[in-house]
């Protein structure tokens, strides 16, 4: 029991998981349970009232309707990040915000070249542009105390501001099409929402129904159904009319169970892909190809260059006691997409063939990302402890 509870409490707990969950699903889908894995995702769940509702297969309940808990709480971090947090001060995100764009640009650039000459395959250009937050943070803390702190406040930064970005390529490029009528209804809970907001109200039921109630309008009307979390979020006060924070109540209740159920069930119901024949040559197919070349070297090239420039043209400084080669680490761990690759991946194709595709690619980079970035942020700590030494010893000298 003592075991569980540290394991829960240590910052690798989540990425942790979600590898374990993507294995299960793995082992699982190569196995004689496959059909069982197909079937049970593939299973319709039906909520309506006088015909109107919503009926979906249980994969698209997790992708539409779980992660709009996970954008939720990413929004509720956007939010407090924005008004009291790293976000807070221009000085602090000129750098990290210029790697997350590099980050997000030269991927979608790499993926856009290979597939370039299929109109269904290019759709996917976004799904190499995102970082997984958990996944990196995870393997950063697993290096423990080799990593200087303040790297893992840049990371933190640059996969906030890479979800930030996400988020606004979902709203537009993976809306379908509009139905104006939904879409006018759901001005009504944004209303409420906002007039509960400026009342700074301070019991939180009323504002999650009416995003409740925003998510299915939005669903109903054609807009990405995850963008009504992140949209509910916004208006959850930070200071209730008695002075406490439902945000932070919120954020801090709904945190466990993103980290260790709702992003593990979505890496099982997402990760499931056949092994059977399968060979370096499925990986060269343009789409996997793409996907895996976008998160491994777009994400070095993107990151790390994007950075460099920065600091070289005097727009930034490198954080104190933070080398060029912990950037360089750091910009291979952005390289894990995990999560929000598939599920951009899953906006970009309904073809079986090219979502199977989706999954070798973010897996085969990701998994590249992040043991390149282990190693070479392992080996960076020497790099850090030579310069301090050196630094005091130079003091030392002076004096």
């Amino acid at each position: 029991m003592s075991f569980l509870k540290a394991f829960f409490k240590h910052d690798a707990a989540g990425g942790v998981l979600l590898m374990l969950a993507a294995i299960a699903a793995l082992i699982i889908y190569n196995s004689p349970l496959s059909s069982w894995y197909d079937e049970t995702l593939n299973s319709y769940l039906r909520i309506t009232l006088n015909g109107e509702g919503v009926e979906k297969p249980l994969i698209l309940w997790i992708n539409d309707g779980l992660m709009a808990i996970f954008f939720f709480l990413v929004g509720l971090e956007l939010k407090r990040e924005i008004l009291e947090g790293k976000l807070r001060q221009p000085s602090n995100i000129i750098l990290p915000g210029i790697a997350a764009v590099g980050g997000m640009v030269i991927p979608a650039i790499i993926y856009a070249y290979i597939n370039w000459d299929n109109p269904v395959a290019i759709s996917g250009w976004a799904i190499p542009a995102a970082t997984d937050i958990a996944f990196a943070l995870g393997v950063l803390a697993l290096l423990g105390p080799r990593v200087h702190p303040g790297l893992k406040l840049f990371l933190l930064t640059l996969a906030i501001l890479d979800d930030m970005g996400a988020i606004i390529i979902i709203a537009l490029f993976y809306t379908e099409n509009l139905n104006v009528n939904y879409l006018l209804w759901s001005l009504l809970p944004l209303a409420g929402l906002l007039f509960l907001n400026l009342r700074g109200a301070h019991r939180v039921a009323p504002l999650i129904l009416l995003g409740t109630i925003l998510w299915f309008l939005d669903l109903k009307s054609g807009v990405h159904a995850t963008i009504a979390g992140v949209t509910t979020a916004m208006f959850i006060p930070l200071k209730d009319k008695y002075g406490r924070s439902p945000l932070h109540s919120l954020e801090h209740a709904l945190t466990p169970y993103v980290n260790f159920l709702i992003l593990p069930i979505f890496a099982f119901a997402n990760a499931g892909v056949s092994l059977a024949g399968m060979s370096f040559s499925a990986l060269l197919a343009p789409v996997p190809l793409g996907i895996a070349m976008g998160l491994f070297f777009g994400k070095q090239i993107g990151v790390f260059g994007f950075t460099f420039l920065t600091v070289k043209l005097g727009i930034a400084k490198l954080p104190q006691e933070i080398t060029w080669k912990h950037i360089y680490g750091l910009s291979c761990l952005a390289g894990i997409g995990f999560t929000m690759s598939l599920f951009i991946g899953g906006l970009s194709f309904s073809d079986p063939t090219l979502a199977a595709g989706v999954r070798l690619g973010v897996l085969s980079g990701s998994i590249l990302s992040a043991l390149l970035g282990y190693f070479v942020l392992r080996s960076a700590r020497d790099a850090r402890i030579e310069m301090i030494d050196a630094r005091n010893a130079a003091k030392a000298a002076a004096e």
